[in-house]
């Protein structure tokens, strides 16, 4: 069967679903989203400038009569202007970043002719889980009910603060958090659980792509048979970790500076949030595991015999029977012998997973970075840098 065109396979995980149309027709997007500055604009103004104006006009921006002001509420001034507007620019990233991974598939040969109906099949499943508007307003429901019970129940109104007065009868939202409860919170927990879905759709599809028969080349000198371009283009999903650490570097902040809470005893969530993250952006790509150890194995054995053949020949020639010294000169045999042997190297230091340490690290370090400024409230900066050069020399 003859490869489809490539600008058929041209994929983006970000250019469909009602909320990109949605943003179509109010003009705060365009075809590949244009216009992104506006977008975070307006949706960061309706999320957070009616909770300045509320707290304003209550006097609880900056001190008294809250005992946790507006402006002082480290989770909120993150959470809004922070992870917010970087969860939108988001978008925009991974759709140029990522684009291209489904068209490397058929244009590197991976994908095998035979499989390209198969590989046409997956990527129209994606799209249509992409497009689904099914699933984008079960989001929203599950924010409605799922993501009000966690706030009411984690966080909100176990103390007073610029979101709740304290009532005869217990806490009572004020103006600002009625605001803040029915609007600016379900905003961000919606294009987060987005973005989730959107994690999922990607898996999904690498899953289906896994199990057709690939071409893969042990000897490919990315070490990972022609797959590593799967690795560098999790880095797309850097500012998504990013936003997730400011998320919980602001939960901490406001609950070590105003709740009395001790910074070190956060150290497990940390670190763990770093590890479910990383979880959840690689570990899709484990999928092609399988594959990629069989063509290992295969690789060694049959590079393995080849070179049992070879070597043996050789030692005939060259070993067993002396020919004049002037004869093994120039000949290409020793250098044959040695790409052989590089071949056989490659193969054998191939990873069965397309990503490597480095890129484990760059992913980690997206994540940590917003976490880093909390520890300033326990070390001063020079003894920070002191300890960061530590680790990095």
């Amino acid at each position: 069967m003859e490869a489809l065109p490539p600008a058929k396979y041209d994929f983006s995980l970000v250019l469909g679903g009602p909320l990109y149309q949605l943003f179509r027709r109010a003009h705060l997007s365009g075809p590949v989203l244009e216009q992104l500055w506006r977008r975070i604009w307006v949706i960061t103004l309706v999320a957070w400038l009616p909770l300045f104006c509320l707290t304003a006009m209550a006097g609880q921006l900056f001190g008294p009569p809250s005992p946790l002001p507006f402006l002082r509420d480290i989770d909120s001034q993150v959470r809004f202007l922070i992870a917010l507007p970087v969860l939108i620019a988001a978008e925009l990233v991974v759709h140029q970043r990522t684009r291209s991974v489904v068209v490397q598939f058929i244009d590197r040969g991976i994908v095998r002719p035979a499989d390209l109906p198969r590989f046409d099949a997956a990527l129209a499943s994606a799209l249509r889980l992409r497009n689904s508007i099914v699933l984008e307003v079960g989001l929203l429901v599950l924010v409605a009910t799922l993501g009000q019970w966690l706030w009411r129940t984690t966080i909100s109104l176990d103390r007073p603060s610029w979101r709740g007065a304290l009532g005869a009868d217990g806490i009572h939202l004020t103006p600002a958090g009625i605001w803040y409860l029915a609007i600016s919170l379900p905003i961000t927990q919606f294009i987060l659980l987005r973005w989730y879905l959107r994690l999922f759709v990607w898996f999904r599809f690498l899953w289906q792509v896994s199990r057709l028969d690939l071409h893969l080349v042990p000897t490919h000198p990315d070490r990972a048979a022609g797959l590593s371009f799967l690795g560098k283009s999790t880095y797309a999903f850097a500012p998504l970790l990013f936003a997730q650490g400011a998320l919980l570097a602001g939960i901490i902040g406001t609950r070590v500076l105003y709740g009395g809470a001790n910074l070190m005893s956060f150290k497990v969530d940390a670190l763990a949030l770093v590890g479910l993250l990383l979880l959840l952006v690689l570990a899709p790509l484990t999928v092609f595991t399988p594959r990629l150890s069989q063509a290992k194995r295969g690789g060694l054995a049959t590079y393995g015999k080849l070179g049992s053949e070879y070597v043996k020949a050789f030692e005939d020639k060259w070993i067993r029977h002396p020919v004049p010294e002037s004869e093994l000169l120039g000949t290409g045999d020793i250098q044959s012998l040695s790409d052989l042997g590089q071949s056989y190297s490659v193969i054998r230091e191939m990873n069965v997973v397309p990503f490597g340490t480095q890129d484990i690290a760059r992913l980690a370090l997206a994540t940590a970075a917003p976490l880093l400024p909390l520890a300033l409230t326990v070390f001063s900066m020079e003894e920070l840098a002191t300890r960061l050069l530590k680790i990095l020399l």
